[in-house]
């Protein structure tokens, strides 16, 4: 997933009935069961990125919705036809908290959290029509039955496989490379026919093309609307969430160094004559 640190987008929502954890301080907040926010879809920025999913899904003549439930981050279960949204996402202070807690905001931009739900779409309509079972997909992708790897090392200049998420991760498994390519194809406006005019990776966009246009008008196999971790039954705290979140992606507190370098390696336009933190990496390793 990408790591850079986007503008929340959301604190422009509007909530009517704002909870009263809002004006809560950090430490009070973070002692809050998560099964307690109360939030839900229905906030502006979550609302207007799944309609906007939905109305591509229909430019493609696709009968298949997703349903969405909130969580505790992106994901879409095995199985299940319908994808997880983190439930940061439903409000601006859980957004700022977020940004806080793990230095960024993942999907917070809608630029950012509607690549993000191309990409889970394309697992969730996997789900929906079993065609990991599909001898042809398994012979394009792969099998879905290889382990997913704890560790893998992209080859960043393939040609072999789309750039759509960060961190090349449409190579760490057959699953991902399959959403990542859905993902591609269904991007308005993506030109994927000559961006990637003569590489290896063409064969896979054109069969999801093939496979896409072969499922128009076809309504879905499987239709649940089962919500696996849903937000009302998460007990746990947002402390502990957090503590376990960090732990996982190896993040700790800030260090003391950050604010230097954020400075140094600025993204604001009056910073755009500096050197890039790639470019100094690249310079002196």
């Amino acid at each position: 997933m990408q790591r850079s640190q986007p503008q929340v987008t959301t604190s422009s929502d509007s909530h009517p009935y704002e909870p009263e954890w809002v004006s809560w301080p950090n430490e009070r907040l973070l002692s809050l069961p998560m099964c307690q926010l109360g939030v839900t879809l229905g906030g502006a920025f979550l609302s207007e990125q799944i309609t906007q999913l939905y109305a591509e899904l229909e430019a493609r003549q696709l009968m298949f919705r997703p349903h969405f439930w909130l969580s505790n981050e992106w994901f879409t279960p095995d199985g299940v036809p319908g994808i997880a949204v983190p439930f940061y996402l439903a409000h601006p202070r859980l957004a700022k908290l977020e940004m806080e807690q793990m230095l960024e905001v993942e999907g917070g931009t809608p630029e950012w959290c509607m690549r993000i739900l191309r990409h889970e779409a394309g697992h969730a309509i996997e789900n929906a029509y079993r065609l990991r079972r599909l001898r042809s997909r398994q012979q394009v992708f792969g099998r879905s039955s290889i382990p997913y790897p704890k560790y893998y090392s992209p080859r960043p200049y393939s040609r072999s496989f789309v750039r759509h998420l960060d961190v090349w991760y449409a190579q760490s498994h057959p699953d991902e490379d399959f959403a990542e390519t859905f993902a591609v194809w269904l991007t308005p406006d993506s030109t994927w026919a000559d961006r990637y005019k003569g590489w290896p990776v063409l064969k896979k966009l054109q069969y999801v093309n093939g496979l896409m246009a072969g499922l128009a008008e076809v309504p879905p196999k499987v239709m649940s609307n089962e919500e696996i971790d849903p937000l009302p039954h998460l007990k746990k705290t947002l402390r502990e969430h957090y503590e376990q979140k960090r732990k996982h992606y190896g993040i700790e507190r800030r260090s003391f160094y950050d604010p230097d370098l954020k400075q140094l390696f600025s993204d604001a336009p009056a910073h755009a004559d500096k050197m890039s933190a790639a470019t100094f990496l690249n310079r002196f390793r």
